[in-house]
């Protein structure tokens, strides 16, 4: 099958329903879809785009947190991670949320990919990075709201947190199962 046998869905028009900026906007989508029916009613969720970053040292330790997150029962480990200022470059972004959080910088960056967050409903997209060679730079900058406890972890214990799902939210979980396959290639 080649792309023009997956016609895109088209929007004939959107509505704003709720606007809370910076944070969220929930639309309503009228829809046609390529066999011609009509949703009238499709929602639509527009959240900043965001990134995440897997942070490995010079010696090779793997920088994460172990915090809280509102939507995850219990502590979590987690990669360091923020919200894209409006016009601001992805890689950017990354390499200031990894200041910011850490106080460590890179000069060795791979794009892990840029992904829809929810195919149907939007959600944003997660640019994902890994981040090699990080040096500590000097003190953090963070205005994370959670408490946060950086450790630093080894390739086996990273590995082996990944799958046991010590990770609770799914772009860290993907941004980590990315790095490490590029990584062990």
């Amino acid at each position: 099958m080649n792309d023009h046998d997956f016609p895109p869905w088209q929007c004939l028009s959107r509505e704003s329903v709720l606007d809370r900026p910076p944070w969220l906007r929930l639309e309503e989508h009228h829809l046609r879809l390529p066999g011609g029916k009509e949703i009238p009613d499709w929602l639509w969720v527009v959240t900043p785009d965001f990134i995440n970053v897997v942070a490995v040292t010079k010696e090779r330790s793997f920088l994460c947190f172990r915090q809280t997150k509102y939507a995850v029962e219990g502590p979590t480990l987690a990669l360091v991670g923020g919200y894209l200022s409006p016009g601001e470059d992805a890689q950017a972004a990354a390499a200031r949320e990894l200041l910011e959080e850490t106080g460590y910088q890179s000069n060795t960056w791979s794009s892990l990919g840029s992904f829809a967050i929810d195919g149907n409903r939007g959600c944003g997209r997660g640019h994902l990075f890994l981040a090699e060679n990080c040096v500590f730079s000097g003190k953090t900058d963070s205005d994370d709201l959670e408490t946060q406890q950086l450790l630093r972890l080894t390739h086996d214990e990273v590995r082996a947190a990944l799958l046991s799902g010590a990770f609770g939210v799914l772009p860290w979980t993907a941004a980590l199962a990315l790095a490490l396959l590029r990584m062990e290639a």
